[in-house]
């Protein structure tokens, strides 16, 4: 860690200051439990079920550890499957069972959350012998894993015994269980993506993208040329089979290129959904978007569902919901109208139900949590599955008739659990997972808030208040994203997971603690989400963080002098917003792998290549835009300290963002900064080790300045 400091403390401040960090951090406000104690949990994710009988899979994180584990019904009794025994940083992902249950796929390694170079190595542990991307089997019964391949994004056939995949941009095809002997399936031009087998097992869908545009093609046989499916010069993605396959569904986009957008707008996105006969390769539209930004596609869930109607997410009632439209064409027919958010969806192996988990339910803060719904693929009353003070996610069903969930409490960090179909209560598996020292019971409940712009905008957050009276410090704590929301418990995702740890250990020290999710953030509906002027385009969203550090000074029993800001990946660069504008606000703040400059992210180089008379019209409103926006275009008013800590292999934000501020930050005068480089390490920080050094630098940094009175 290095350190700079402008001006000069005197001795006495600097003698007192370090008496103050030599003292233990229990001693100082005794609290219950310690930063790891509170962390020290396994994380639960990537939760599968077989098609058939009653089988299901998932990945638990231990401290770095990362393994597959199973259960089987009715009993549900979980094992570990795998017996990796490190901490390691290597991911495991694309978590399959067989459709029959007995054979359990998965990949080790990479970091498959990067917006650049996903599929490459990850090597957090800086292990001279390098790591892999390797697809791996084991038995679902037991036994000893066995390597397939290297490669990525595996995909279970139809018989069981074969997966197809990814590997150097092309489809490749191996054995599971016996001697695996990869093969390429074909060389074509482009990149191929998406492999999906006919229901017969005897032919693969997939996507080639082109550059500018992508195909849909079907592979038979090496002596059968591949069928391309109404070939275009759009964008043709997502390929989803008929039950009888026969036919498939894809979705179609515009092609790259045309006349530069506006850049200071979010642009449309508009869609339509193809079917394509696979004989033949002729194909229609069956259903084609509004133009407007509410129509625009997200990626979402698409399937082909029952009775020959395809299910597809659209922000169209200005909400996140499903819908369902015949192959025939028609209006499509909206399934969970409301004002709430659907976000993970499983649909029932006989493609008739989808269970979905929502921010909606009958409570009064459940805007702020996720449980779990069904509705028919045709339509009819969504049914809610699961309720309470809780959270619930990640939906799947088992051939015999039970809910697999995961989910958590304000107090308990999240677990699988099980509950059937047919009524009964829910059971949560492993529950002696989590240690007997884990301070479940002192952690807080924390409450939903929310509070109001200069411009007018309503914002959210979820308030974490200490016990005691008195004036407490306070932190605003930015998540990252945009595109999250966090909620009123443990966290769906492992890294907010970790985050919502930081901010209970915060309250324990005596801080109040204020989560906020600003706009530009998911489950407030579509306004809120794309909102003008956010981001490169004005960075509008930072006025809600404002306005966040403005109702803590407001609460009576907060400190107004000594408030504390951080976050990480976007929460990073709100937090440098933060003190490049308002230092007499924000004291301190941790800024964690963060954006700091959006002129570089605006693409003038592939504009230019174009022709350097084809710019947008507004490209130089544009670039001022997104200067105003960054931290850098306002760093003569920074004068509050902060801790830079960033991975110096991030693929989601450069490191050069980083890299750059501290080069600033030294020619600006009076302003003390630390770093935390955790060299090799991903925007996702693979290593427990590396995690725990994170957590401890952002609380030691924030203490140090805001450390309650005593």
């Amino acid at each position: 860690m290095t350190t700079k400091s402008s001006p000069r403390p005197c001795i006495l401040s600097t003698l007192l200051w370090l008496l103050s960090i030599c003292l233990p951090l229990q001693a100082l406000a005794a609290p219950g439990f310690t930063l790891e104690q509170i962390r020290n949990f396994p994380f639960p994710e990537a939760l599968v079920a077989a098609e058939r009988g009653s089988r299901v899979a998932w990945v638990e994180n231990d401290r770095g550890r990362r393994n597959v584990w199973v259960a089987s019904g009715p009993q549900f009794t979980p094992r570990q499957l795998t017996p990796y025994a490190e901490d390691d940083g290597q991911e495991i992902t694309s978590l399959a069972i067989s459709p029959d249950g007995n054979s359990v796929v998965y990949v080790r390694g990479g970091e498959h959350g990067a917006n650049w170079d996903g599929g490459l190595p990850a090597n957090p542990t800086s292990n001279p012998a390098g790591t892999k991307v390797e697809i791996w089997y084991v038995p679902f019964a037991g036994g000893v894993p066995a390597r397939i391949a290297e490669g990525d994004w595996p995909v279970i056939a139809p018989d069981g015994r074969r997966i197809a995949f990814i590997k150097d941009g092309a489809a490749w095809v191996a054995s599971i269980s016996a001697e695996p002997d990869p093969k390429r399936l074909f060389t074509i031009r482009g990149t191929t993506q998406s492999p999906t087998w006919s229901p017969d097992g005897d032919r693969l869908a997939f996507v080639s993208s082109r550059g500018s545009h992508s195909l849909v093609g079907i592979y038979t046989d090496e002596r059968t040329p591949i069928q391309w499916l109404a070939p275009s010069f759009s964008r043709d993605v997502s390929p989803r089979w008929s039950a009888d396959g026969k036919s498939v569904a894809y979705v179609r986009l515009p092609g790259r290129g045309g006349p530069p957008r506006p850049m200071l707008d979010f642009p449309p996105q508009p869609w339509a959904i193809w079917v394509a006969d696979a004989a033949s390769g002729a194909g229609r539209e069956v259903w084609r978007s509004g133009p407007t930004l509410r129509d625009s596609y997200d990626g979402g869930p698409f399937e082909w569902a029952a009775d020959d109607r395809i299910v597809f997410r659209s922000y169209h009632d200005g909400w996140q919901h499903l819908y369902s439209v015949s192959r025939s064409g028609g209006a499509p027919v909206a399934l969970t109208p409301g004002e709430y958010m659907v976000e993970e969806v499983f649909l029932s192996t006989d493609r008739k139900l989808l269970f979905f988990s929502a921010n909606h339910g009958d409570g009064a803060q459940d805007k702020d949590r996720r449980h779990l719904f069904r509705v028919g693929t045709a339509g009819g009353a969504v049914r809610q599955l699961t309720s309470g003070d809780g959270l619930e996610w990640s939906p799947v069903v088992t051939g015999d008739g039970h809910l697999v969930f995961t989910g958590s409490t304000a107090q308990r960090p999240p677990l699988v659990s099980v509950q059937p179909l047919n009524g009964g209560r829910a059971r949560t598996l492993k529950p002696e997972s989590i240690p007997a020292d884990h301070p479940a019971a002192q952690l807080v409940s924390p409450k939903s808030v929310s509070f109001t712009a200069d411009d007018g905008t309503i914002a959210y957050g979820q308030l974490f208040e200490p016990k005691g009276g008195g004036k407490h410090p306070a932190v605003v704590y930015v998540h990252g994203g945009p595109r999250r929301q966090m909620l009123l418990g443990w966290h769906p995702m492992e890294y907010y997971s970790n985050d919502y740890a930081v901010n209970q250990y915060l309250v324990s020290r005596g801080y109040a603690v204020l989560s906020v999710n600003y706009r530009l953030g998911v489950g407030y509906g579509h306004a809120f989400q794309l909102p003008p002027r956010a981001g490169r385009r004005g960075g509008s969203e930072y006025k809600d963080i404002q306005a966040a550090g403005r109702f803590l000074q407001s609460l009576p029993n907060v400190d107004a002098d000594r408030i504390g800001i951080y976050g990480g990946s976007y929460g990073g660069y709100l937090t440098a917003m933060a003190l490049a504008n308002d230092s007499d606000l924000f004291k301190v703040g941790v800024d964690i792998h963060g954006v700091h400059n959006w002129v570089t992210h605006l693409n003038f180089e592939e504009m230019l290549a174009r022709s350097r008379f084809d710019l947008p019209t507004d490209a130089d409103q544009a670039v001022e835009a997104a200067w105003r926006a960054s931290p850098v275009s306002t760093i003569a008013g920074w004068r509050s300290p902060v801790l830079l800590i960033h991975g110096d292999d991030d693929r989601n934000v450069a490191v050069s963002e980083t890299v750059d501020l501290v080069q600033r930050l030294q020619q600006q005068e009076g302003v003390e900064f630390e770093t935390l480089n955790l060299p090799d390490e991903t925007h996702g920080i693979l290593r427990y080790s590396n995690v725990l050094k994170m957590n401890a630098a952002t609380v030691e940094f924030l203490e140090r300045y805001l450390r309650p009175r005593r």
